[in-house]
């Protein structure tokens, strides 16, 4: 796979909750961090994801916000 975007993040799958129109997908990054990412749940069902399988989430965004307290 090559892909433009410079931000993937290899983790793995430890949730997925399917609704009507959307799926949220749950990525546990190798320290233990998590990724939440909302996509199409016909996107879903393309991609055959399933709890357990390894997948990237590609972050591609023009803004990104940085906060402290």
């Amino acid at each position: 796979m090559k892909i433009s975007a410079r931000n993937t993040l290899k983790g793995k799958i430890v949730a997925i909750t399917t609704g009507a129109v959307n799926a949220e997908v749950t990525l546990e990054l190798p320290g233990g961090d998590r990724v939440v990412a909302i996509i199409s749940r016909e996107s879903a069902e393309r991609l055959k994801l399933r709890k357990g399988r390894r997948a990237y989430a590609v972050i591609k965004a023009s803004n990104i916000m940085v906060a402290v307290d």
